[in-house]
């Protein structure tokens, strides 16, 4: 790597952690202010870095740009598969991915449990959005509006007896996921079935999938399952955080520092 290519990256991670002045770049880089100066004026016409009225030099659009592009072009599935292969050696379990595409819960990965029970689910095929723990994540994510919207269309079709049967239910259901942070589908889709599922985020706070485990109650019973919330969401986060999410407390705790 070329030197000036080095200091130029060197810069870039400096004003990512916060703003500087020419003499503090040149006192962290240990060169001269002349050189260093040259390489912000390159960056700031391609507008990697720009300057306030104090002359302290903070990160630019450009970089911002390219930034939103490298998590755009991020395939949750690619980046979660490793995750989600981890979850399922550890847990032994039924570990699914879905998203939400076209007004559907549409499962794009799974890892079918250790044992030889299988589960009804396939990729590919839609998820039922009021008995499903994903497709209770992926509608509670939704904007209001769009949750009701949703929720009155659905038919509710009753696949158990602890299936929710009707939009006034279902909306109740939503609120206490989106309040909780995640969902849960006690036998509501198959009977004898148990499943939690967690929102996975990406760079800008979005929810853009869901992950779920799901146990037949022969191996685990529902407060069993309900006991690995916090390793499922372990997973969650990780996968998140490879998408470029950052916590709310994890910035407010950087900044503080």
């Amino acid at each position: 790597m070329s030197q000036s290519l080095s200091r130029a990256l060197t810069i870039l991670g400096l004003l990512g952690a916060e703003s500087r002045s020419l003499d503090q770049l040149a006192g962290e880089l240990e060169v001269h202010k002349t050189t260093v100066m040259r390489l912000l004026r390159t960056m700031e016409t391609d507008r990697f870095v720009q300057h306030d009225s104090n002359h302290r030099y903070v990160l630019g659009s450009r970089f911002f740009e390219l930034a939103n592009r490298a998590l755009e072009q991020r395939d949750v599935r690619t980046v979660a598969r490793p995750h989600l292969s981890e979850l399922n050696v550890t847990t032994g379990q039924t570990i699914h991915l879905a998203t939400y595409e076209s007004g559907e819960a549409v499962y794009i990965d799974k890892f079918d449990a250790k044992q030889s029970v299988r589960m009804y689910s396939r990729i590919g095929r839609p998820a039922p959005l009021h008995c499903t723990a994903v497709g209770k994540v992926l509608v509670a994510a939704r904007p209001h509006t769009e949750r009701v919207n949703i929720a009155e269309r659905i038919a509710y079709e009753r696949f158990t007896d602890r299936t929710i049967d009707c939009a006034e239910k279902y909306l109740a259901e939503l609120d206490l996921v989106a309040e909780q942070g995640y969902a849960e589908d006690h036998e509501e889709h198959e009977s004898f079935v148990n499943c939690i599922g967690v929102p996975i985020r990406d760079g800008t706070g979005s929810v853009v999938a869901a992950v779920s485990m799901s146990v037949p109650d022969m191996l685990l019973n529902h407060s069993q399952v309900l006991a690995t919330l916090p390793e499922v969401r372990r997973v969650a986060a990780a996968i998140s955080a490879d998408l470029g999410w950052i916590p709310a407390h994890d910035v407010d705790s950087s900044e503080k520092g």
